[in-house]
């Protein structure tokens, strides 16, 4: 059966739809919007939005919810990334960022087939804040985070290349892994 994303975010989708290409397996995608709860925990998010998905879709599908955690900021935005991008934006968040430019970038994708618990799958990469935005690609604070062992920004990768490093990338590689087994 293809696996069915259920996000409004266009741009999630595109990358959700590379990862999967590139490993030979079709993806569809539902435009769906859900009710994101408040909570401290990216998985609980998910969770909750899988929920939703399925019901709306009738059929097994997945959500993902991404953050990015600054520890300086005891990880702030964290769960509440889009919403703090879409207020104060990157500008906002580094005039926030001390001298401490550690962070990390987490993605947790939840299964929903209607009969079993969800299944989560989790992706975190670890690496710093950039003095100011570089790049071109990519989207919400890609153009800001820079992953451990590299020079570059998300924003500065092509799509492949961030999707090979990237905690999106991760957690959509352990879940397509779960799938194969499944089968």
């Amino acid at each position: 059966m293809t696996p069915i994303l259920a996000t409004s975010n266009i741009h999630k989708a595109r990358e959700f739809k590379k990862i999967f290409r590139d490993a030979g397996i079709a993806l569809k995608h539902v435009s769906l919007k859900t009710i994101e709860i408040q909570s401290e925990r990216l998985e609980d998010i998910a969770v909750f939005s899988s929920l939703q998905a399925f019901e709306a879709v009738g059929r097994p599908v997945f959500v993902e919810d991404a953050g990015l955690f600054i520890e300086s900021l005891d990880g702030f935005p964290g769960p509440y990334s889009s919403y703090v991008y879409r207020t104060i934006g990157l500008e906002g968040v580094l005039r926030l960022v001390g001298d401490d430019r550690e962070a990390r970038f987490v993605s947790v994708i939840s299964y929903y087939d209607g009969r079993t618990s969800p299944h989560i799958f989790r992706g975190e990469v670890h690496g710093r804040i950039a003095e100011r935005p570089r790049g071109r690609y990519g989207f919400g604070f890609d153009p800001i985070f820079i992953p451990e062992g590299s020079d570059k920004t998300f924003a500065e990768m092509s799509r492949g290349i961030k999707t090979g490093k990237s905690h999106r990338g991760l957690a959509a590689r352990r879940f397509i892994a779960w799938l194969r087994g499944q089968g």
